[in-house]
């Protein structure tokens, strides 16, 4: 059964650009209701911490550096079906391959900066969401 909630980041160079309020404006367009959210900056040991699954990639360090490289704004949303939903909206991981109109179409730049992260699963939902929020910061 799929789950109702999922979590994503405004990556810091969607931030950087000004794009943060189109973005959220999509999201709520595409009927998510945001639950938590929070404009905050991870250290690169948060960003370790948070990325620590793909430790072994070859990536890894490039990602970390990046993720912590300025502010970002982290959100759990809600939907029927989030995960899967919000993966439509943000479109492929390479904007290159994404759909038209999906967040990282419009908006990322390459195949790291790509706008926004989103939740691959309702299991990493929970955690990617419990990583930034309490119980009660959640509404």
């Amino acid at each position: 059964m799929s789950g109702n909630r999922t979590f994503t980041m405004i990556k810091p160079d969607a931030v950087s650009k000004s794009l943060s309020g189109k973005i959220i404006a999509q999201i709520e367009n595409a009927g998510f209701r945001i639950v938590a959210m929070k404009y905050t900056q991870l250290s690169k040991t948060d960003a370790e911490a948070f990325y620590s699954v793909h430790r072994e990639r070859p990536f890894y360090n490039s990602l970390t550096g990046f993720m912590s490289s300025g502010p970002i704004i982290a959100a759990i949303l809600e939907k029927d079906n989030a995960v899967e939903e919000f993966r439509k909206l943000i479109g492929s991981t390479n904007p290159e391959e994404a759909a038209e109109g999906t967040i990282r179409q419009l908006y990322a730049g390459n195949i790291e900066q790509n706008a926004v992260h989103g939740s691959d699963s309702d299991e990493n939902a929970i955690i990617e969401g419990s990583f930034f929020f309490s119980k009660l910061e959640e509404y």
